[in-house]
């Protein structure tokens, strides 16, 4: 009986976190990889992700995870995936593709383009799977599965590296999307990245002495706001163009919401909530 072949020998996790933990786990349980070598400057992280199971390699060296491999996650925040193009070029060996979680695409697709020796190597995806937990102790091998996956292709994208990309993420057990850098950045500020600025602004604004009080409601709307600062710190900045234009325009919603609170206005409220929950239900 032949045994069926793995779709790639070496798999490289830069980020050994809750993404990178999880995208481990499910190479390993799909079967998509020979090994799974994980890079992270904490040591503690590598042997975490050892012992359940992420990956079989732990690497402090660069150079050594990343030489032999034929597919490199980088699996970190935007600025740090920025600064990663640079740092593993040296050391990548011809063929190898590479392709990144990161949330905010332009930036991102630009500079791996620009400072990559291949640029036609790399294939910017956003997989819309996380949590607002953090660490390699909470990833999950079935955290993709049912879930989309955004690709961001360009012109200087390698038709095979695309389409190898797109069946890892398939295998993973998520739809694929295909939408440029731009496209991404512009959708995910409304019905991403905007829900977590607002998140973190509502429960700032809430004193502290109050939070006793609080029930499933304020849980429910602030969950997201339990999420990485930094992560969404470089996401804001990364993305700050679609952010502040989705801000401004929720802001201006807001405004008349206020209006109408001030004016006792009942027939302008009912109408702007009926028409947000019709909205709501959209949401599949």
């Amino acid at each position: 009986m032949l045994l069926r072949p793995y779709l790639f020998k070496r798999v490289t996790i830069i980020g050994v976190g809750l993404m990178g933990g999880s995208l481990g786990m499910a190479i390993k349980k799909h079967g998509l990889a020979h090994e799974v070598i994980g890079l992270s400057h904490r040591q503690a992280a590598l042997d975490e992700a050892v012992k359940i199971g992420a990956i079989d390699t732990p690497c402090l060296d660069v150079r050594k995870a990343v030489s032999n491999a034929d597919l490199v996650i980088l699996a970190t925040p935007v600025e740090s995936i920025i600064k990663l193009f640079s740092t593993i070029n040296p050391y990548l060996k011809r063929g190898c593709l590479i392709t990144d979680v990161g949330s905010a695409k332009a930036r991102i697709v630009e500079n791996g383009e620009k400072l990559l020796s291949v640029p036609s190597s790399f294939v910017g995806s956003h997989p819309m799977a996380g949590s607002e937990k953090k660490g390699v102790a909470n990833a999950a091998d079935n955290l993709f599965e049912g879930s989309v996956c955004i690709m961001t292709p360009t012109e200087k994208t390698n038709q095979v590296a695309r389409q190898k990309i797109k069946l890892f993420w398939t295998k993973l057990g998520m739809g694929v999307k295909l939408l440029s850098p731009e496209e991404h950045d512009e959708i995910l500020a409304y019905v991403s990245h905007l829900p977590h600025l607002l998140a973190y602004g509502l429960i700032s604004g809430i004193p502290e002495n109050f939070l006793e009080y609080a029930s499933t409601g304020l849980k429910d709307t602030s969950r997201v706001a339990a999420s990485s600062p930094k992560m969404w710190s470089d996401i804001c900045i990364a993305n700050s163009k679609n952010v502040l234009k989705a801000l401004d325009q929720c802001v201006e919603y807001l405004a008349h919401f206020r209006k109408a609170i001030v004016s006792q206005d009942q027939k302008s409220l009912l109408q702007y909530f009926t028409q947000a929950q019709e909205k709501r239900t959209k949401l599949s």
